[in-house]
């Protein structure tokens, strides 16, 4: 990357190294569902070092935001994505910067020296996927960053922004500075709902940064978790959800607000601030041989989504992609796509 660079689509999040592994046991042992995200609390402080003894596990670079920028590079030319969140001085976070070259995304990290790069340990069952994220570098990141010499160019440079919504629990400062400067230059500033526990625990970050969101996405689970958290009569209905939340109240009006609203292997339902429709898209059903890792998946949907969205394609070609990139990663181990790169467009 160099300093008179500039790429389309500027991403922001927590950087993690995933560390997989498949085991019933460590799911009823830390007291863990099969299928969610969580932040890990004292009582999973040991999983680390366990997986690491015991279960031989499979190291993967993560983190949702990052999964996703390096969707979106799949799908657009060479120098389009670049990516910022905080690491440590580690050999973890060269782990990171490895893969992201090798998979087209500029790394733009802050270091520091407080804290290791962040780790996220994923236990797998059958066609689920249980997270359990320690921060640890990833929380220090720090405004000041965004405004940097090396940064404040690749920040003002891009035309569409992704923060991943983990990125809420500790960077709501950094998250608004990039929405409020998206909304008021008329650029597209998109956020993932990433996890349950976002609009349930962390819904005073969310209605922050909300108005100034032009595409949200999400996924059945997190739907419904906002519905609950905010009192909609039905928040199964993912129509219903979906078109709530496109009807929030909106920073800059002049864009309509696009939801897009995923369940798994079911269909995607999307929804848009300016109709009072919604439209749904089936998602081609794969075999269960087809499924070796749903890790990931959303995150691949996501940013095939937005590497279509900054081609120019229509909301029915970007869905298409994310469905094709979503079905190419859970065919891979961990979230990762098929090399050499396949023709998705």
């Amino acid at each position: 990357m160099t300093s008179t660079a500039t790429y389309p689509l500027f991403c922001m999040g927590n950087p993690l190294l995933d560390m997989q592994v498949r085991s019933e046991d460590l799911l009823k042992k830390y007291n863990l569902k099969s299928n969610d995200a969580i932040l890990a609390s004292s009582e999973h402080a040991p999983i680390y070092d366990e997986i690491v003894k015991n279960h031989n596990p499979t190291y993967v670079a993560g983190g949702a935001a990052q999964n996703a920028a390096r969707a979106a590079a799949y799908v657009l030319p060479d120098n389009s994505v670049v990516y910022a969140g905080c690491v440590g001085n580690d050999e973890l976070a060269d782990t990171l910067r490895a893969a992201n070259k090798r998979e087209g995304v500029a790394s733009a990290y802050q270091v520091t020296t407080e804290e290791n790069t962040g780790a996220c340990a994923v236990i797998l069952t059958g066609h689920d996927r249980s997270l359990v994220t320690t921060l640890r570098a990833a929380e220090k990141f720090n405004k000041s960053h965004l405004s940097s010499p090396e940064i404040l160019p690749l920040v003002d440079g891009a035309k569409f922004y992704y923060v991943g919504g983990f990125f809420l629990t500790h960077g709501i400062e950094s998250a608004l500075e990039v929405a409020q400067k998206a909304a008021n230059s008329g650029k597209v500033f998109a956020l993932n709902l990433s996890a349950p526990f976002i609009p349930q625990f962390f819904k005073v970050q969310l209605e922050q940064v909300l108005p100034y969101v032009d595409i949200l996405f999400g996924n059945e689970s997190e739907a419904e978790s906002w519905a609950t958290a905010n009192g909609l009569s039905n928040p199964t209905d993912l129509p219903s959800v979906a078109l709530a939340l496109a009807k929030l109240s909106k920073s800059n009006a002049s864009r309509p607000r696009i939801v897009v609203l995923t369940s798994g292997a079911e269909a995607t339902v999307v929804a848009t601030s300016d109709s009072e429709q919604t439209k749904t898209y089936p998602v081609n059903k794969l075999s269960d041989e087809q499924i070796v890792d749903t890790n990931g998946a959303g995150d691949a949907f996501a940013g095939g989504f937005m590497g279509a969205y900054v081609l120019g394609k229509s909301v029915d070609e970007c869905v298409e992609v994310g469905h094709k990139l979503g079905a190419m990663c859970v065919g891979q181990i961990g979230p990762q796509l098929a090399w050499p790169k396949q023709q998705v467009l």
